[in-house]
């Protein structure tokens, strides 16, 4: 028998661009986007979830052998090469938790600096992969 689709809590807009990452495990990934990084499911079917994190949308899709849209072999860490920059309501409480959960970080807590033409723009923000490797830069 196959599960059925399940809403959790509705989307109210769809955002104009949202990643899709395949990974290995669902259900670990599922618990570290909700439990440690914050993320509510909005939906799921079998194999995949529809997440959010205030106005950020991502979905997950477990891994399967010859699926259609995959372009090569996937090998940890997965999505090498980019990062995702997360804008969240209290960056350090999330880092706290983190810390406290025992994960491991990338790149510690820092204040960065970055230029727009000649207008400096702070943010305070740190890195950590997910349990497949993608890198998560998180901001304030």
């Amino acid at each position: 028998m196959t599960k059925p689709n399940i809403s959790h809590a509705p989307i109210t807009e769809w955002a104009a661009l949202v990643p899709e990452l395949d990974v290995s495990d669902l259900a670990r990934s599922l618990d570290v986007y909700t439990r440690l990084f914050g993320f509510t499911v909005n939906y799921t079917r079998p194999g995949f979830a529809y997440l959010s994190l205030g106005r950020i949308q991502w979905m997950l899709s477990q891994i399967r052998e010859g699926a259609a849209w995959e372009t090569g072999p996937l090998a940890y860490p997965l999505g090498r090469g980019i990062n995702f920059q997360i804008q969240v309501p209290d960056v350090q409480a999330l880092y706290d938790r983190l810390l406290a959960d025992g994960y491991p970080i990338f790149v510690p807590m820092e204040t960065a600096v970055y230029l727009e033409g000649d207008t400096e723009h702070q943010q305070r923000e740190f890195l950590v992969q997910d349990p497949d490797g993608y890198l998560l830069r998180f901001t304030d």
